[in-house]
């Protein structure tokens, strides 16, 4: 229990300190105009209170990465809480935070914008699918879950297809309507929610005493399938969400849309990642209680789903049981409509379609939504074919903030004087090194059955090499400039 109170002390610090920081790097302009003041078109460009922008972003960011993904990654052990504590304060939250601000700079441009700027526009190009593939692959998996958790906890006697068919007419009319209109009034109750079921487990921590390991008891690898299953990179792509994630550079832009002045850039874009962070750590930890010797119930091979169900069930009175399995169906739901409503935008910004008129945005939606039906029945018609996409999901949203730290750190060297650029390029060589060893070392998902482990190590050391070249030649283009 100390290391988790340790935890929790230094993501609020590090909010406060190193958040401070990175806002002093990026210099914010209060007397700028955001562009929801310079063109506001009521669907989108919408301004609105920073306090609902603030739950709004966390919702966007949080969904059941921070909870089935944090569940995840305390298989691995004690290793976790080092990585969600650092990976928010250092990697996450100035992933987000700077992300979110270059966007607002810059007219709220989308992520791949960003990218072609900084970039090239072949990485542009590139960034476009990628990022849309990567939105829908989101869509699929917050329709997923969110339903088998309602089908098996309120009507098991009901078909999964049911709740997909509400949960994808919901996404539609979330993703076709005004911002302010759906999002902006449900997504605070939802936000209460999910904070308010992760208080409750901090409560059952203080009631129960829960036998949490410490990290004095050693680091080493708890995996139940440990052999199959090292550290580095499986525990860095496992825990995603809950301590740096592409998909929040995507939802980002959605929220520069609507923001009214620079100053409230860190308490909406590092401040929600910080609070995401906070959320997996409580959900990691009580995973490490339930997955360790001491659990009352048996675990073995349990998924994310699967063990919060087990939480709740063993630790809350029926009625906050069902709140806490509310809060993350709620939480799923929230991500995965802003997923596809940022799909559409990113497609009407590279397409150049105005989308004040409903007729446009249905142009888009569309076959944005036939997409993901047929990816979502792919998956279901497969016993192994939602962790197949599930597992590709987590892989290819790590890459893509890897991509993203990149394009920040070269926007960091062209508009800021000194090396304040190390802030992301840092944690951009890691990410890269995590990213690019993990489709060779990884058995399922990549080639881990074909070379030998240390091979796959190799390959992704001289592939982070190579992108710290290419980037020392930018840099000294950008030097001669």
């Amino acid at each position: 229990m100390i290391s988790f109170l340790i935890a929790f002390v230094l993501l609020v610090v590090g909010y406060f300190v190193y958040g401070r920081f990175v806002e002093h790097v990026f210099r914010p302009d209060y007397s700028r105009k955001t562009p929801a003041l310079v063109h506001p078109d009521g669907v989108d460009y919408v301004p609105m209170k920073p306090w609902r922008i603030f739950l709004i972003q966390f919702l966007n960011i949080a969904g059941v990465g921070p909870i089935c993904g944090a569940i995840m990654g305390a298989q691995f052990g004690t290793a976790s809480f080092l990585w969600i504590v650092l990976g928010s304060i250092f990697a996450g939250a100035v992933h987000d935070f700077l992300g979110g601000m270059i966007s607002l700079r810059e007219d709220g441009c989308s992520l791949p914008e960003i990218h072609g700027r900084y970039l090239g526009n072949a990485t542009k190009q590139f960034m476009r699918g990628f990022t849309i593939l990567l939105m829908v692959l989101v869509g699929v998996v917050f329709v997923s879950t969110p339903a088998g958790l309602l089908m098996d906890n309120f009507t098991p006697d009901w078909n999964v297809y049911v709740w997909i068919t509400i949960i994808m007419v919901y996404y539609l009319i979330a993703t076709l309507l005004p911002i302010d209109k759906i999002i902006g009034k449900v997504y605070p109750v939802f936000g209460f929610l999910l904070i308010g079921m992760a208080v409750a487990i901090v409560v059952a921590f203080v009631m129960y005493q829960p036998a949490i390991p410490e990290l004095w008891d050693g680091l080493e690898n708890r995996h139940p399938n440990a052999a199959h299953n090292p550290i580095f990179p499986m525990m860095f792509i496992s825990i995603a969400c809950g301590a740096i994630s592409g998909f929040h550079a995507t939802q980002s832009p959605l929220m520069a849309r609507c923001m009214v002045n620079e100053r409230q850039g860190r308490p909406i874009f590092y401040g929600a990642m910080i609070t995401e962070g906070i959320v997996a750590l409580i959900w990691a930890a009580a995973a490490t209680y339930f997955f360790g010797p001491d659990s009352p119930v048996d675990t073995a091979g349990k998924g994310g789903p699967a063990m919060v169900g087990i939480i709740a069930n063993e630790w809350f009175i029926p009625v906050v049981a069902v709140i806490t399995v509310l809060g993350v169906i709620s939480a799923a739901v929230t991500s995965g409509d802003t997923a596809l409503r940022s799909a559409r935008l990113i497609i009407a910004d590279f397409m150049h379609m105005e989308q004040r008129s409903m007729k446009r945005r249905l142009y888009i939606a569309i076959p944005l939504f036939a997409v993901t039906t047929l990816i979502l029945i792919f998956s279901l018609a497969d016993k192994e074919g939602f962790d197949v996409i599930w597992r590709y999901f987590a892989w290819t949203n790590q890459v893509l903030a890897t991509i993203t730290l990149w394009a920040i750190t070269v926007y960091l060297t062209k508009n800021r004087k000194g090396f304040w650029y190390v802030i992301t390029l840092l944690p951009a060589l890691f990410m890269t090194m995590v990213t690019s060893s993990f489709i060779f070392v990884a058995e399922k998902e990549g080639f881990g059955t074909l070379i030998p482990r240390e091979i796959g190590y190799c390959i992704g050391g001289f592939i982070t090499l190579l992108a710290l070249v290419l980037y020392i030649i930018s840099y000294r283009k950008i030097s001669k400039q």
